[in-house]
């Protein structure tokens, strides 16, 4: 009995040293793909080179607002794939005439480099340094949603877009693994529930009811604790990853 007891002890040690060591492969899904935005079907963006605080030289499409009076929608994109996958997303707001910023990080589309949640600030805050001056919006998909109200606590922005956003990585570890010790054990934790008391800029919330990897209860939480003006939306008969809603986006890019 005792053999087997210190056995358990054993397995469990060893198999939270493995979700320790190894989390992050579980939290990042990176895709190495190089693509163009001309192979992407965005022609009109163009590459730019971003310099990190850290010292990495990453790759991001760009492309300026047709009228200088409309604002520049800095995209932050979620924890898998590449930079390509997200064209088609952009694409209503190419055409409608804002500027497009399409950040992708380090690990991700070519870039070097290894995500964690420090490292994705950095890549945010050096994109937004290059668009130093100009009028933008921050939209945030999934973790990129995490990025962008880290952003807007640093940076002046005219508002903020929260697509599958959650209260913080720990709830999310807590959902799916409701018996491991994850508040112990992450390293990367994107808190974005208590920041939301010191962001004063309009936000809008977009969140798919049948959300299955982060549940609409985190977005309703974090509406609840921004201040006015806000609005939020739960999209019937969608998940995490068929949200769509660029009619609503528009909506929103076109008041601020």
């Amino acid at each position: 009995m005792t053999n087997f007891i210190l056995s358990a002890i054993a397995t469990i040690c060893l198999l939270l040293s493995l979700f320790y060591f190894f989390q992050r492969n579980l939290i990042y899904f990176p895709e190495y793909t190089d693509i163009t935005p001309q192979e992407a079907g965005v022609g009109d963006m163009r590459v730019v080179t971003l310099h990190t605080q850290d010292g990495l030289d990453i790759n991001a499409w760009y492309c300026p607002p047709k009228d200088p009076f409309l604002p520049t929608l800095v995209y932050f994109h979620g924890n898998a794939g590449h930079i390509g996958y997200r064209a088609p997303l952009i694409k209503p707001y190419l055409q409608a005439g804002f500027g497009v910023f399409l950040l992708t990080y380090r690990g991700y589309s070519g870039n070097p480099g290894k995500p964690s949640e420090e490292g994705l600030y950095n890549d945010a805050r050096a994109s937004l340094d290059y668009l130093k001056g100009q009028k933008v919006v921050l939209f945030g998909e999934s973790i990129g949603a995490a990025v962008a109200i880290q952003m807007a606590l640093e940076y002046p922005v005219e508002g903020i877009i929260l697509q599958s956003p959650f209260t913080s990585l720990a709830d999310v570890g807590l959902y799916h693994y409701p018996y491991l010790p994850v508040r112990w054990l992450l390293k990367d934790r994107y808190n974005s529930l208590e920041k939301t008391g010191n962001i004063h800029v309009p936000v809008c919330i977009i969140h798919g009811q049948n959300d299955g990897i982060v549940p609409p209860e985190m977005a309703e939480k974090l509406f609840k604790a921004f201040s006015e003006p806000k609005v939020i939306y739960i999209v019937p008969f969608t998940g995490h990853n068929d949200l769509y809603e660029p009619s609503i986006v528009l909506r929103f890019l076109s008041k601020e």
